[in-house]
């Protein structure tokens, strides 16, 4: 039996966007992950491997695990379209079911919590709420709720997930909000003109206001003894796309891998060649940042100040 080495802190990520780690849909493996990815490198930890490749091998889930899934939501109803998607309530059974296997291979539940605690989960939902459900003319959640009703529903189920997460040993906590949405590809080519909507990112508003207050509950004693910080993607993708140059970036109105007005009509599909130069592109397709963002949003979280992530940034977070 090999040794076990638990890591002084793991990564484990649950989260929900089109395309995450290895699990790319595209043209490149791992070019549009949420920027969840970049942060293990930034804490010292090797790339997290998917909870597919690492369940069953305890030394792999010490060292942290990537439960997310494609198209995932915080409703189980969210990215239906997409057959084989993992909503976030089956993220965490898997989660659930990671630590009785950790706790199997090192003695009890209680060296197992230890483990857990130390471990930093980030958390990252809420778009596909919007773009797979909300925003489909095949769903009648917009006939049903207002903006500002399913942004309270979406926080109430979110912080009934976090609190199961809670129960089932996770301390340390990394949420992020929501980014804005209203310039990506797939919502400029729905317009001749390829305008951004302020109506698509009018939706957001509210959903991370209401995160942000709910994460405030929590911290504030709702769940005794979590840490829990609040990453303002919006804010962060709002900046780049105000002074895209500043921030290293050329290309801000069309995907780098896609098909048609704005590379936006049809996101990236398996082996279509990606643009040249893809760094200095915003866009990964039609619905997602490249890589290049995703690093700089890492940076971010981990060296930030509290305009971008608060209470504390990633790495005080990391020390605690």
């Amino acid at each position: 039996m090999a040794t076990l080495r638990p890591a002084p802190a793991s990564m484990v990520v649950l989260c929900a966007v089109v395309v995450v780690g290895a699990r790319g849909g595209g043209g490149v493996d791992r070019e549009s992950s949420d920027g969840a990815g970049a942060v293990p490198e930034l804490l010292g930890l090797p790339l997290v491997p998917p909870y597919s490749q690492a369940s069953g091998h305890v030394q792999q889930l010490l060292q942290g695990v990537n439960f997310a899934s494609a198209a995932a939501g915080i409703l189980d109803e969210s990215g239906g379209n997409f057959v084989g998607r993992i909503p976030f309530n089956q993220q965490i059974d898997n989660f659930e079911a990671t630590v009785e296997q950790i706790a199997g291979a090192v003695g009890g539940k209680e060296a197992a919590a230890s483990m857990v605690a130390r471990s930093i989960l980030f958390v990252g939902l809420g778009s596909n709420d919007y773009l797979n459900n909300y925003l489909m003319p095949n769903y009648n959640t917009r006939r049903r709720y207002t903006p500002r009703q399913f942004a309270d529903l979406l926080a109430d189920r979110y912080a009934a997930q976090l609190t199961r997460l809670y129960k089932a040993g996770a301390r340390k906590f990394v949420v992020a909000g929501v980014g804005s949405m209203g310039c990506i590809p797939n919502v400029l080519a729905q317009s001749v003109e390829s305008r951004c909507s302020p109506e698509v990112d009018a939706l957001v508003v509210p959903f991370n206001a209401n995160v942000r207050a709910m994460l405030g509950r929590l911290d504030g004693g709702g769940l005794p003894g979590a840490s829990l910080v609040f990453l303002d993607n919006y804010g962060v993708f709002k900046a780049i796309l105000g002074d895209p140059a500043a921030h290293g970036f050329a290309v801000v109105d069309r995907g780098c891998c896609g098909i048609g007005r704005n590379a936006g009509q049809v996101t990236c599909l398996p082996f279509m060649p990606p643009c040249d130069g893809r760094d200095r592109y915003v866009f990964w397709d039609a619905f997602h940042p490249t890589a290049a963002v995703n690093v700089l949003i890492a940076r971010e979280a981990f060296y930030g100040g509290a305009d971008v992530v608060s209470p504390i940034n990633v790495r005080r977070l990391a020390a605690l």
